[in-house]
């Protein structure tokens, strides 16, 4: 598939059902993890234009920054700590629509407002996170959750 994305206007499920098929295809025979993560955001982002958008790796115990778009971000995440941290030690999905109302938030960048976090699980276990950050409160819902949760598994983490 030529790598150029069709990016649609239209509501918020619209978007999602067309962008899935297209980031599928993008992953289509591609076995490189970081190259799959690193266009998924992509596509994300040129989609739907969010403040930060990106992965977070479980290694040795903590969450370590992988493939992301937007300005720079934490390096590094506790499990437990943030929404990141509480999304992993839960292994849920976490919908915050005021990151200041969180208790304990990490802020990354005071100019994220609100957020949602997908975990990726294998076997049972948390290998990752997604992280999506909005410059706007409340920009996160059931919809995002029901398709970042489709899109995660779109990702070959095994």
């Amino acid at each position: 598939m030529a790598e150029d994305l069709h990016i649609i206007l239209g509501t918020k499920e619209e978007q999602y059902k067309t962008l899935i098929p297209q980031i599928a295809a993008l992953l289509q025979g591609e076995p490189d993890l970081v190259a799959n993560m690193a266009n998924t955001v992509a596509a994300l982002k040129e989609q739907f234009g969010w403040f930060w958008i990106g992965f977070y790796i479980v290694k040795n115990e903590e969450l370590v920054l992988g493939p992301f778009q937007g300005p720079v971000a934490c390096t590094r995440i506790r499990k437990g700590r943030g929404v990141c941290g509480s999304s992993w030690a839960q292994a849920t999905t976490l919908i915050v629509p005021d990151v200041e109302q969180f208790p304990g938030h990490i802020a990354c960048s005071s100019l994220s407002k609100s957020e949602i976090v997908v975990p990726v699980l294998r076997n049972n276990e948390v290998v990752a996170v997604l992280d999506v950050d909005s410059s706007s409160l409340n920009s996160f819902d059931t919809i995002d959750q029901q398709y970042l949760e489709q899109i995660v598994n779109l990702v070959n983490f095994s």
